[in-house]
């Protein structure tokens, strides 16, 4: 098929015709005439294969050369002449070859120039390619194996040996190059900086340009040209996409938020494990003083005026007479405000404050002399705090009421109640009058008489009489009933007696007492014996004679004490308004300290068979609470509240003076000052 020549082309890339003539691929039969022509049109020009012909070839015709440059020409130029002939085309391949075996030595030197410089294209570093066989990837993935990529022969290469702080504190003190040493991420060894490096990064450092010979400076090169252009670079107009945010991206960021909140995409967790830190143990202490934080604390701001500050306040904001007189009374520290309110009718009416200068004088006293404290405060739910206790209703039965009819009778020192719903069963409160007395030396050495009641006295029901030297404060049984013990507070060395009614005898346990002795109570399983002065209850061994406990009440005077039946708790009343709950296996503080009375408490009390105690106060009133204690030591006692019992009167700062439940029933008496004696059910 014919080619078409140079001419053609040119002619066609000038015309542009739209339909391609057909003598262009036809076989022309001057072809050769042409040919000739456009090689003597091409001595002037050098072609591409001039200079490779070899020595021995020079020394032939001049023709023939004249011939082979031409025809080489002809063959390189993108066979711009074409011809028809085997012979031509075969002619043509012999000098090409020809020419390229003249000089290969220099025909391998262009080529290889042209490689490296298109491999210098590519790869930006050779370096690289040697040393870093991972490529562009995070140099952490490989943290956990021993190696960090391959070689060309498949091999591993394994990481170099890293130093740990004592070889480098070594290599800081030894090499000479450690301060322009770093280490190289991406192939985990140590680079030495070059002069050149160093100058780049100290100029980087001066925020100057990393190259001395770049100039900022230069000429500018305008990429269009100064002149006016009819029609401009590009004259698309805008899609209007790009000014609408685009819908499937939005779709996008939709679904990766829903597979976040959904749990499906997590982040990647960072497990770093911490290397083992080496310190000095010699260096300083690490507990020194911190040093100090920027802690500025901005002024508070004032306080902005309301309603009694305006011009035209509403009327309930303006003072009476009588309101002025007691704010001028007041002392000017004392004073709610520093103003009175005062009415006008209009702004301009109003004058000028004459005590602003003094004012703003004071708060930039305060502002310089007062420092500021900047205090945490917890936001806490006040309902949070309280112990989640039971409803009473769920703790019953406990007295509630007074349900019984009662008789009273006023006297001067006893109050006698009959009780039907006991059976006529009569209960005797006495003051100051005990049964009493040994014989012999033991009277001498006790100080208490025992007599035997005749006469009257035994018609009454007494049978002995016990007569000590001094008032009787208290009396308390043991729980078997053989032994009585009474508190003699102006006593002395003899304020506590304990009594054995069997034998008829009195003993003092104390040769000396230790503070002033209010009340004493025996043990209910147990031969201890509790004692309470002032502030502190101190328990005794009867058997062993020492002392194993001393319990701290924090309270100013112990009024009144109970233990509770299985004896391993204790609840002490005092004139302070507290009572305490001590647990003997705990601890000798108290377990918990109640403050519901207004006024000193008189006496508390235990229940024999149901988990109650009370107490009785001088405010009239009688606190029952649920108080029970767990076979498991390790459960605390449950206290709870559960009924307030009115109907005493208070008479000369008295109040109910004693209390004391049934035996059996969940019932309790109650004794006031009122001379009456209640029973609640």
């Amino acid at each position: 098929m014919p080619k078409r020549t140079s001419e053609q082309t040119v002619q066609n890339k000038e015309t542009f015709p739209k339909e391609v003539d057909e003598n262009l691929f036809r076989f022309e039969e001057n072809q050769t005439d042409r040919l000739k022509e456009n090689a003597d049109s091409s001595d002037s020009e050098e072609s591409y294969y001039s200079g490779l012909e070899s020595e021995s070839e020079t020394s032939d015709d001049d023709d023939d050369d004249e011939q082979d440059s031409n025809s080489g020409e002809e063959a390189t130029s993108g066979n711009e002449s074409s011809g028809d002939s085997d012979n031509n085309e075969k002619n043509d391949d012999v000098n090409v070859t020809e020419k390229y075996n003249s000089e290969p030595n220099k025909n391998e030197d262009v080529v290889k120039k042209k490689v490296k410089e298109s491999v210098d294209e590519d790869n930006t570093s050779d370096e690289e390619d040697a040393c870093n066989t991972i490529g562009n990837i995070p140099v952490e993935w490989y943290n956990e194996y021993p190696h960090i990529g391959y070689n060309l022969d498949g091999q591993r290469i394994l990481k170099p040996a890293t130093a740990d702080e004592l070889d480098q504190f070594l290599s800081k003190m030894d090499d000479p190059n450690y301060w322009r040493t770093v280490q190289d991420k991406s192939t985990m060894k140590e680079v030495v900086l070059s002069n050149e490096e160093l100058d780049i990064i100290d100029r980087l450092q001066n925020s100057k340009f990393p190259s001395a010979g770049y100039d900022p400076y230069e000429p500018y090169v305008d990429f269009f040209t100064g002149e006016k252009m009819i029609h401009p670079l590009t004259n698309a107009p805008e899609p209007k996409s790009r000014h609408i945010p685009s819908k499937w991206e939005h779709k996008r960021v939709i679904k990766i938020v829903r597979a976040i909140r959904n749990g499906w995409i997590k982040p990647r967790k960072d497990e770093k494990t911490d290397k083992p830190r080496y310190y000095l143990i010699w260096d300083k202490d690490d507990n020194q003083a911190k040093p100090r934080h920027n802690m500025h604390i901005p002024a508070p701001k004032m306080k902005l005026p309301g309603h009694e500050e305006s011009y035209n306040p509403p009327p309930e904001y303006l003072p009476t007479e009588e309101e002025i007189a007691a704010w001028e009374a007041m002392d000017p520290d004392e004073r709610p405000q520093n103003f009175l309110p005062k009415k006008y009718s209009s702004l301009r009416l109003v004058p000028a404050y004459n005590k602003f200068i003094q004012e703003r004088f004071e708060r930039c006293l305060d502002l310089y002399l007062c420092p500021r404290q900047r205090k945490m405060r917890v936001q806490v739910n006040p309902e949070d705090l309280l112990p989640k206790l039971p409803r009473p209703k769920d703790l019953q039965p406990f007295p509630s009421t007074e349900s019984i009819f009662t008789y009273a009778y006023n006297h001067e020192h006893k109050v006698v109640i009959i009780n039907h719903y006991l059976g006529c069963k009569e209960l005797c409160e006495t003051t100051d009058k005990l049964f009493d007395i040994p014989t012999g030396e033991a009277e001498k050495e006790s100080g208490v008489q025992w007599s035997v009641a005749i006469g009257e006295d035994y018609r009454n029901g007494e049978r002995l009489v016990l007569k000590h030297s001094k008032v009787i404060s208290q009396i308390t049984w043991h729980g078997k009933g053989d032994y009585l013990a009474s508190v003699v507070p102006q006593g002395g060395n003899k304020s506590v007696f304990i009594h054995h009614i069997p034998k008829r005898r009195s003993q003092c346990p104390f040769k000396k007492s230790k503070g002033l002795i209010q009340r004493v109570l025996f043990h209910p399983t147990r031969p201890f014996l509790f004692v309470a002065t002032q502030r502190f209850i101190r328990v005794y061994d009867l058997i062993k004679q020492e002392q194993t406990k001393k319990l701290v009440s924090n309270v100013k005077w112990i009024s009144s004490m109970a233990v509770h039946p299985k004896g391993d708790n204790l609840i002490v009343g005092s004139y302070d308004r507290r009572l305490c709950w001590f647990d003997l296996d705990l601890s000798t503080k108290p377990y918990k300290t109640l403050r519901s009375h207004k006024k000193a408490l008189r006496q508390v009390a235990f229940h024999r068979h149901y988990p109650l105690f009370a107490s009785a106060s001088d405010d009239g009133t009688v606190i029952v609470c649920h108080g029970r204690v767990f076979n498991d030591l390790m459960q605390n006692p449950l206290i709870v509240p559960v009924k307030v019992l009115k109907g005493h009167r208070v008479e000369g700062e008295l109040g109910v003076v004693d209390c004391q439940f049934h035996p059996n029933q969940p019932w309790i008496f109650t004794a006031g000052a009122d001379h009456l004696i209640r029973l609640y059910t």
